[in-house]
């Protein structure tokens, strides 16, 4: 099985156990107030910017070029907001009316981010991630609250982005999805 399919296998059973937690919470992103594509996340594996790349290079050259000015756009944006010692909030460059443009391509933290989850850490610490806003709202009060273990999915990740880089010795990975869009993809 290739490294990619691997990735996509993985991606599957994050969409499941959050599909689980969400149920159980009644949860959606259905109608809510906010978008979390316009979260300052740092993406930090090779792999997934590899797999974002190879979606990327599905679309029609006209898409791509849009999502990449985007990106332009976007990095412009965050160097602002971060010169002047705020957080940025821009939308994803592959945005679209709300939905995204690369969704089978999109990436780990696009996929579980919202639920309630924790990880347990290499040396044992236990952290706890309380979900977006809105979960939040929903578990206000809740003494026993379903959360998304993504213990499993992040040691999945990391024997995966091994594989990936084989021998090759890089440096880590702090990459917006807008930054991977401007860089050629790792090889």
């Amino acid at each position: 099985m290739s490294t990619f399919a691997a990735l996509a296998d993985l991606y599957a059973e994050m969409e499941s156990a959050y599909e689980q937690v969400a149920v159980r919470l009644a949860f959606s992103c259905e109608g809510c107030p906010d978008n979390c594509c316009d979260s300052y996340f740092q993406h930090h594996t090779y792999l997934e910017w590899a797999y974002l790349w190879q979606g990327l290079s599905e679309l029609p050259a006209e898409r791509q070029a849009v999502y990449q000015a985007r990106a332009r756009e976007a990095v412009a944006s965050y160097r602002t907001a971060l010169s002047q010692g705020e957080r940025p909030q821009v939308m994803c460059p592959v945005n679209d009316h709300g939905r995204c443009g690369l969704y089978r391509h999109r990436l780990l933290i696009c996929r579980l981010h919202g639920a309630p989850a924790s990880l347990t850490s290499p040396n044992g610490q236990r952290r706890q991630f309380p979900g977006c806003f809105r979960c939040q709202e929903l578990t206000q009060g809740l003494s026993d609250v379903p959360t998304l273990d993504r213990t499993r999915f992040f040691k999945t990740m990391v024997r995966l982005e091994q594989e990936f880089l084989g021998a090759r010795s890089r440096p880590r990975v702090k990459m917006t999805l807008a930054e991977m869009l401007l860089e050629r993809p790792p090889g």
